[in-house]
């Protein structure tokens, strides 16, 4: 199933390659009995890199490969030979994709672009041959450095979608609906909670062949920051969206009631989310006919925020909806918001 296959969090031991050792050797041919000292440096070590890559949506080519290694850098040789460095260990990884120490959760590094690279642990260096050594007083040194040892450490790869619209709204809320018919993305719709357990992206086209990325986020509900529902690896998501749609269906007692629950739940998990550009569409209009129980629903409506009535189904109140977002993407300034995300929660916690 493609949702098993979303992985967001692995934890993998990385090592940089060894440094090479300097060679201690001397020139010696058939008329140059005692030729001076001539060994080469050594090889420095492979870095550990990693490096974004658009083709890699999901961190799930990691989950079992919980050790990389680069290579160690070859020792010098005679004749001033230098050694060979060490191959660099490449880890591909999808943008959005952040380095922790699992120890302290300090972000170690992230990737953000196609083709991006960030050295996350340097090799080891090359030992110097014994060349390097001579001098007046000491012109036969038989001595060669030793090469460095590379580094070793755990670390923790955590994935952020990065998307320009994050679809925020309780589970049933028509989130994988909208994205549906907004984009070509086909991701699983049913009527029962949670259908959504991992995000799904779609490409919505505009005018004049625009596009922007949408991304829908699994349900969030309350408490979702504490961890109820996986909230907290849901809501990660949400931190590289640049605007934040919510969604409140039209069949709800009190819209605005379930809109201030949501934003608490952001603010809670993060309070930088707030600072985000906000839109709010009432959805499921089509179950909504009576003119009476849509001036209800408008009623309800919070003062302080755009709002597009709409019904997926019937297509209703998209194009409307459409150039709110492209305006508002416009004038949002691009931000990366960071925040110290809870250890991964195992258990599920739907109460």
């Amino acid at each position: 199933m493609m949702a098993s296959n979303f992985i967001d969090y692995v934890k993998i031991n990385v090592r940089s390659g060894h440094g090479g050792s300097g060679s201690s050797h001397f020139r010696r041919e058939k008329h140059v009995p005692k030729g001076g000292p001539d060994g080469g440096d050594g090889g420095r070590g492979g870095h550990v890199v990693l490096r974004g890559n658009s083709q890699h949506w999901t961190l799930l080519h990691l989950k079992y490969q919980k050790h990389i290694f680069a290579k160690d850098g070859k020792g010098g040789e005679g004749g001033r030979r230098s050694g060979l460095q060490g191959e660099d260990a490449i880890i591909d990884v999808p943008l959005g994709t952040i380095v922790k120490d699992p120890e302290t959760g300090e972000v170690l590094a992230e990737v953000t672009k196609n083709g991006e690279e960030v050295i996350l642990l340097k090799g080891g260096r090359g030992g110097l041959g014994n060349t390097n050594f001579k001098s007046s007083t000491n012109q036969a040194p038989h001595y060669a450095q030793p090469g460095e040892i590379g580094e070793d450490m755990w670390v923790v790869l955590e994935l952020k979608v990065l998307a320009d619209v994050g679809l925020v709204g309780f589970p049933n809320a028509g989130k994988s609906t909208l994205l549906s018919v907004m984009s070509a993305a086909t991701p699983e719709i049913a009527d029962y909670p949670f259908t959504t357990l991992v995000p799904n992206l779609g490409v919505v086209a505009y005018r004049n062949f625009k596009s922007f990325i949408m991304a829908d986020i699994p349900g969030i509900i309350e408490g979702a920051a504490e961890g109820k529902g996986l909230g907290t690896r849901f809501l990660r998501h949400i931190e590289r969206n640049s605007i934040l749609l919510f969604m409140v269906p039209a069949s709800v007692e009190n819209i605005e009631e379930e809109y201030l629950i949501l934003l608490n739940e952001l603010k809670k998990y993060n309070p930088a989310l707030l600072d985000k550009e906000r839109i709010l569409a009432i959805s499921k209009m089509d179950l909504v006919p009576d003119e009476e129980d849509k001036a209800r629903i408008l009623k309800q409506i919070p003062d302080n925020i755009p709002y597009v009535l709409i019904s997926s189904v019937m297509q209703q109140g998209l194009t409307e909806l459409k150039d709110l977002l492209w305006t508002t993407l416009q004038n949002a300034q691009p931000e990366v918001i960071e925040s110290e995300s809870p250890e991964e929660s195992t258990e599920i916690d739907f109460e």
